[in-house]
């Protein structure tokens, strides 16, 4: 336990041409589950100055009209008024794959991969601090922008916290980051003001910033340019913004953009779950879960829980009652937690666990699991 030390977390709007992409390709995937729930998607998007490439294996019974989609998500997103070249190039899923996700009983892993879930008992939402005010931060500028309380925003924007912890308690806001687009004729200093009072004061209320707090508003200066026009967008870049902020482990997976039977998506959500399950009932303070899988292979290779010393019960205990609680396997996961339902681009954005309603964000089994580790710790007491 270090005595002083700062934690930093990032998030970014849904303007942002990376999650712009992000919510293309779940919305493709959204579309294509609505007319069959077994749908597999892996959709990749790439988008920059007036053209957006949607690449990827989609095997569909209805194939969904993909360029309208594409329209109506960076409308959506707020951009307006401007034309774009949309190129499709898809075909479907290959046949070794295909077998290998449908052979046998149960449904095997769409690919290989690590993933890990994280929970902590240091907010509501059971997050580091830094995660849940970078993320309320562009929260609360797009609701800025789109209820029109500060003129002149624009969709594109990000955000930096970092917070100083002492012995593993936040105690100071050390660092705000704010970057937002706006309208050129937009007055910098009147925008700074605004955003401190609509946007900084409120995100931060359970840690204001004091006298030693470096707050950055635009710090290169104007913002004019954002979007695809002055970056690339690209599916599967904002890995930290989608899940712990790189206060955790992560496995190198993109969450967006593919169906369940990719361990990648199901696994990382049944991976928090889990995590979050063991948190919220008081089995520990802190844990990460890390589950692996082999392509075309149902159960996973390995399971893994740490309490990090702050365990009720070892750790041994606690992943041998995950196994028993939990159905770890890709058809297991989907029907646990929903996911042959198109419900992926509505979370997205402002990080994949930090919305109360995502089925992966309850805590419906943690009761049942204090009483599998009770009778686990029992049965290896007896040995």
């Amino acid at each position: 336990m270090r005595d002083k030390y700062i934690l930093t977390a990032e998030s970014v709007t849904e303007g942002h041409p990376d999650k712009l992409c992000d919510t293309i390709a779940d919305s493709v995937l959204d579309a294509c589950l609505k007319g069959d729930s077994s749908a597999h998607v892996a959709c990749e998007v790439l988008a920059k100055a007036g053209k957006v490439l949607v690449a990827g294996e989609i095997s569909a019974k209805i194939m969904p009209d993909i360029p309208s989609i594409v329209c109506r998500t960076i409308r959506e997103a707020g951009y307006t008024g401007l034309n774009y070249e949309i190129e499709v190039i898809t075909h479907n899923q290959s046949d070794d794959i295909a077998h290998a996700v449908r052979e046998g009983v149960q449904t095997g892993a769409g690919d290989q991969g690590i993933v890990y879930g994280f929970a902590c008992d240091e907010t509501e939402s059971y997050l580091p601090l830094p995660v849940i005010l970078a993320h309320r931060l562009t929260r609360l500028l797009t609701n800025a922008r789109k209820t029109g309380m500060i003129q002149g925003l624009r969709p594109d924007g990000k955000a930096q916290v970092s917070v100083e912890y002492s012995f593993d308690i936040p105690v100071r806001l050390a660092s705000v980051v704010l970057s937002c687009q706006h309208a050129p004729e937009k007055d910098l200093g009147q925008l700074q003001a605004e955003l401190m009072d609509h946007v900084i004061q409120p995100a931060l209320r359970e840690l204001p910033p004091d006298v030693e707090t470096e707050i950055l508003i635009n710090p290169s200066g104007r913002f004019v340019y954002g979007g695809f026009e002055a970056d690339t967008g690209l599916t599967g870049r904002k890995l930290m913004v989608d899940t712990y902020g790189g206060l955790a482990p992560h496995g190198g997976g993109a969450l967006s953009c593919k169906d369940s039977t990719k361990v990648d998506r199901s696994g990382a959500y049944m991976a928090r779950y889990i995590a979050k399950s063991i948190v919220s009932v008081g089995l520990a303070d802190r844990c990460t879960v890390a589950l692996a899988y082999a392509i075309g292979k149902a159960e996973p290779v390995a399971v893994n829980v740490d309490t990090d010393g702050t365990g009720e019960y070892r750790d041994d205990v606690l992943e041998q009652a995950v196994r028993a609680v939990f159905d770890l396997t890709p058809a297991g996961m989907r029907h646990t937690l929903g996911l042959d339902k198109p419900i992926f681009a509505q979370f997205c954005n402002y990080g994949h666990f930090t919305h109360p309603d995502a089925p992966w964000e309850q805590t419906d089994k943690a009761e049942v699991l204090c009483n599998a580790c009770r009778i686990k710790e029992a049965g290896v007491s007896d040995r």
